[in-house]
C-alpha cells in the first residue's frame, strides 16, 4: 500500500472551533435579510490549498471603518460592484475583513451570494461573517456616453448634479458608447465608501514567448564505420555541431560508409559569440571525435539523450566491470501511476550503468503539443549560466497554467508552518503545482503580491532542513553542505517519506517559480537531481573513511582475502548494530581478488544511494511532479546548487582577512605577486556567478558560513580556511583539495594568464574533463 492511502487529503476540518464558525454563519444566514442583501457565509477557514476558479468568486480584503459597530452595515467597491458589508460578531474597526463577491459576467450590478471570512490584525484568526448587495442602476448607477477622441485608459470630465467628476474610460469602450458608472459621494448621499483589495489580481509576468515550430524535414548523414565497431554496436560522431549517437546497422563492418538522418532542427545553426548574439550559418556536414570521457549524447534511433564515454580514440567504451577510474552510474527512476484519486506518482530508483540512463529530449505543454525541441535543448546546454537561467525560466513561463485557468490559494498557520504546508501541498494535482501560488498565513494582513511566497520558500526550507527535524544532517565531509539522514524513518516512521515528497515538490516549485530554497545539499544529490554520471571519486565527498578504505583493499591483491571479508557491512542504527547484505545472499559470498570489482560496485552503490533510496526516491519524484525532466539537461550539478540556492553575498575583505597561505606563498601571504594578481582577478575581474564557481572549486559549495569565512569548516568538522597553496610545477591549472578548503596555484607569469586558466579550470570543474 502506498504511504499516500494512509491520509486523507482535501479541506479538513472537524473540530470544535470550525464547527462553531459555521454555525454562527448560520445564524448570521437567518437573520436581518432583507431583498436585495447577499450574505456572506464563511469560507476557507482553516489551513489548506483552495483552487481559486475564474468566473466563480472573487476575494477581496477591506478594513472595517472606523465607527462602524458589530451587526452595522458598510459599502465597500469589489469585483466592479458596490457591495454593503454586514460588521460580523467579534470584529472592531481597523481589523480586516476577507470577503467574497461574485465574478459574473453581468457586469456591475445585481445581487449574489458571497463568501468570506475575516482575520484580525495581530489578534491571530478572528473569523467573521457580513453581508454584501449589489448595486444596481435604479439604486444609483449613472449612463454616460464616452466622449470625442477619447481612448480606453484616458480620463474625461463629466458634471452630475452640479458636481464636476473625473472618469476614467474603460477597457474596450469607444467614443460615442454608453457606459455605466457608480459615483460614490452622490449615489450615497456622501457616505463613506473604501475600496476593497483585490487578492485575486494575475501576477505581473512577462509575455509567453512562442516556441520554435520544428520542421519535419531531415537531412541526410554519410560516415564511415570507424575500426573495432561490430554490427549492433553504438558509436558517437559529430554531425553539424551536435553529439549523437550512432547504432552500426546489421552487415555492416568497418570502413564501410553507411547513411542516417536527423531532423533539420536538430542541425540548424547555433549562437556562438559570446554574448549569446547572432547565429552561425554551417557551411558543410562536418564529423568529428569528442575527447575521451563522459558525455551526453542524442540517439538517432528515438532522439533521446544518453550518456556515453569514448577512449582517447573515439570509439563508445561500452558497460564491462566495475572501474574505479572509469566507471559511471545513473540514477534511474522508473514512474507508475499510483493513486489517481490524488494524482499521485510512484516510482523506483535504481542506480544502472551511465550509458543505460537514457532522458527524453524534447518538452511537451499541457496540451500535449511540443513546446521545445531537442535542437533548442541542445542550443541551451551551450549557454553560459546566465543565458541558461534565462532560457529556464522562460520555459517554465511557457508550462505555466494560465490564470484564466485558475490559481491556487493556500493557507497556513504561521506557528503550524510545516505540517499545514506539507498537507496543503500534498493534497495538489500535478496541474496544481504549475498554477500561480498565492500565500496567507492565517491572521495575518499580508497581501501576497510575491513577498508572502518568497518568505515561505525560504521560512519552510530552513525548518526541513533543520538537522533537529531528523530528516537531514550535515555532511561529515562539509559541514555547511546537508545530506539525507539515513535514520529518518526511525525519526518518523509514519510520514518520514511524505516529507520526502514534499520537499521535491517544494524543489521543483521553487525552480518553477523563481524562488530560492535555504538548504545546500552534498554534491551527489545534485547529480541525482539531474540523472548526471556518478563516479568513484564522489565517494570521497560524501565518506572519506570508506573512500580511503577502499582505495587501500585495491592495493592489497591476493591479501585482501586475509580480511576475511564478505558482501555485508555493518551499520549502527540509534545504538543498535545492524548487518546489511550488500547483494542477495551476501554474507555467504568471501570477498576475493576475482570478485572484488564487484564488491567495491556494491560498496559504492549502497553509499551513493541504496541506505537512502526510500528517501531519493520520494524527494526525485515530487521534484519531477513539477518539473519535466529534459527542462534539467541544460545544467550541470553547479549550476543547478546556484540556481536553487541564489549567488551567495560575498564580502571580499572577509574573505582575504581569513585565507592563509602555504607551498611557495609560505612566509609571504598576499604580499606575493601571484596571491596580488589572483585576489585582483576575483575580485575586479570575476562577476558574482564566478566567485561562487570558486568557492564550489575549493570548497565543495557556493554556501558561507553565516559568521564568515572565519568560521569556514574541514572535512573533519575543524575550522580550515580558505588556503591558497603555492605550487612549482609543469601544471597548467588550479586543483583543488576540497576536503582541506585549499586550491593549489601554480607560479603563473601574468595576470591574464592567471585569470584565463582559472576561469577555464571553474568553467570545466564540473564536466567531468581531466584539466591535468
Amino acid at each position: 500500500m502506498s504511504f499516500f492511502s494512509k491520509i486523507k487529503f482535501g479541506k479538513k476540518s472537524n473540530s470544535q472551533s470550525d464547527s462553531s464558525q459555521r454555525r454562527s454563519a448560520n445564524s448570521v444566514n437567518s437573520s436581518n435579510s432583507r431583498p436585495g442583501v447577499a450574505t456572506v457565509t464563511e469560507t476557507h477557514s482553516g489551513p489548506g490549498a483552495y483552487s481559486v476558479e475564474q468566473g466563480g468568486v472573487g476575494v477581496f480584503r477591506v478594513e472595517v471603518p472606523a465607527n462602524v459597530r458589530t451587526g452595522e452595515e458598510f459599502q465597500v467597491y469589489a469585483g466592479g460592484r458596490l457591495v454593503r458589508v454586514r460588521c460580523p460578531s467579534g470584529m472592531v474597526p481597523g481589523q480586516i475583513l476577507q470577503i467574497s463577491v461574485p465574478l459574473d459576467n453581468a457586469g456591475p450590478g445585481g445581487g449574489g451570494r458571497g463568501r468570506g471570512r475575516g482575520g484580525g490584525r495581530g489578534r491571530g484568526d478572528a473569523s467573521g461573517r457580513g453581508r454584501g448587495r449589489g448595486q444596481s442602476p435604479e439604486d444609483g448607477a449613472v449612463m454616460v456616453t464616452i466622449p470625442p477622441n477619447t481612448r480606453p485608459g484616458e480620463r474625461f470630465s463629466i458634471s452630475l448634479q452640479g458636481q464636476q467628476l473625473n472618469v476614467k474610460c474603460p477597457e474596450g469602450a469607444r467614443p460615442g458608447m454608453t457606459v455605466r458608472i457608480f459615483p460614490p459621494d452622490i449615489m450615497n448621499n456622501g457616505e463613506n465608501v473604501q475600496n476593497a483589495t483585490d487578492l485575486n489580481r494575475p501576477p505581473q509576468l512577462p509575455p509567453r514567448r512562442r516556441p520554435n515550430p520544428v520542421p519535419p524535414d531531415t537531412q541526410m548523414f554519410e560516415v564511415i564505420v570507424p575500426p573495432g565497431v561490430r554490427a549492433g554496436a553504438p558509436f558517437a560522431l559529430m554531425a553539424a555541431g551536435t553529439r549523437v549517437l550512432v547504432t552500426c546497422p546489421p552487415n555492416a563492418y568497418p570502413g564501410q560508409k553507411i547513411r542516417f538522418a536527423l531532423p533539420l532542427a536538430l542541425t540548424r545553426g547555433k549562437k556562438t559569440s559570446e554574448a549569446g548574439k547572432g547565429t552561425s550559418e554551417i557551411g558543410k556536414v562536418r564529423l568529428s571525435y569528442d575527447k575521451d570521457g563522459w558525455t551526453r549524447t542524442i540517439r538517432v534511433t528515438d532522439m533521446k539523450f544518453q550518456w556515453v564515454r569514448m577512449d582517447d580514440k573515439g570509439d563508445v567504451k561500452l558497460s564491462g566491470r566495475f572501474d574505479a577510474k572509469t566507471s559511471a552510474y545513473v540514477r534511474k527512476l522508473v514512474t507508475v501511476e499510483g493513486d489517481k484519486r490524488n494524482d499521485i506518482v510512484e516510482g523506483v530508483c535504481s542506480l544502472v550503468p551511465a550509458s543505460e540512463a537514457v532522458v527524453d529530449s524534447n518538452i511537451r505543454g499541457m496540451d500535449g503539443q511540443e513546446l521545445v525541441s531537442y535542437a533548442d535543448i541542445a542550443e541551451a546546454q551551450m549557454m553560459d549560466f546566465e543565458g541558461k537561467a534565462q532560457w529556464f525560466q522562460d520555459t517554465c513561463q511557457n508550462l505555466l497554467v494560465g490564470w484564466d485557468e485558475g490559481h491556487m490559494r493556500i493557507n497556513i498557520r504561521r506557528e503550524y508552518l510545516l505540517s499545514d504546508s506539507m498537507v496543503a501541498i500534498m493534497s495538489l494535482g500535478r496541474k496544481d503545482l504549475r498554477k500561480t501560488w498565492r500565500f496567507e498565513f492565517i491572521g495575518e494582513e499580508g497581501i501576497d503580491a510575491g513577498g508572502l511566497a518568497r518568505e515561505w520558500f525560504q521560512l519552510v526550507t530552513d525548518e526541513i532542513f533543520d538537522p533537529e527535524l531528523g530528516l537531514w544532517q550535515s555532511s561529515s565531509v562539509n559541514q555547511m553542505c546537508m545530506q539525507i539522514s539515513p535514520t529518518s524513518g526511525v525519526v518518523h516512521p509514519d510520514d518520514h517519506l511524505m516529507y520526502f515528497r514534499f520537499l521535491g515538490r517544494v524543489m521543483g516549485k521553487a525552480l518553477f517559480d523563481r524562488q530560492l530554497v535555504s538548504g545546500h545539499m552534498v554534491r551527489h544529490l545534485y547529480k541525482h537531481l539531474l540523472g548526471w554520471p556518478l563516479q568513484f571519486d564522489d565517494l570521497e565527498l560524501v565518506d572519506e573513511a570508506v573512500y580511503n578504505s577502499l582505495l587501500q583493499i585495491q592495493t592489497m591483491g591476493a591479501d585482501i582475502e586475509h580480511l576475511c571479508l564478505d558482501f555485508t557491512l555493518t551499520e549502527e542504527v540509534m545504538g543498535e548494530k545492524i548487518d546489511v547484505e550488500l547483494v542477495e545472499g551476501g554474507r555467504d559470498v568471501d570477498v576475493s581478488q576475482d570478485n572484488l570489482p564487484e564488491y567495491l560496485e556494491a560498496r559504492f552503490k549502497y553509499r551513493m544511494l541504496g541506505r537512502i533510496q526510500p528517501q531519493l526516491t520520494e524527494l526525485l519524484l515530487g521534484f519531477y511532479d513539477v518539473l519535466q525532466e529534459p527542462l534539467m539537461t541544460i545544467f550541470d550539478y553547479q549550476e543547478l546548487e546556484l540556481l536553487m540556492c541564489g549567488l551567495p553575498e560575498i564580502e571580499m575583505e572577509d574573505w582575504k582577512m581569513h585565507t592563509e597561505y602555504s607551498g611557495e606563498f609560505d612566509g609571504i601571504g598576499a604580499g606575493h605577486q601571484v596571491v596580488r594578481w589572483f585576489w585582483e582577478v576575483v575580485g575586479e575581474v570575476f562577476n558574482q556567478e564566478l566567485k561562487a564557481r570558486l568557492l564550489q572549486f575549493v570548497t565543495g559549495t557556493s554556501g558561507v558560513p553565516s559568521r564568515g569565512f572565519s568560521v569556514l569548516q574541514g572535512n573533519d568538522g575543524n575550522i580550515r580556511k580558505f588556503t591558497i597553496h603555492g605550487v612549482k610545477s609543469n601544471r597548467v591549472f588550479p586543483q583543488a583539495h576540497t576536503c582541506f578548503n585549499r586550491i593549489d596555484l601554480p607560479l603563473y607569469t601574468s595576470k591574464e594568464t592567471l585569470a584565463d586558466k582559472v576561469r577555464l579550470a571553474l568553467q570545466m570543474a564540473a564536466t567531468g574533463f581531466d584539466i591535468e
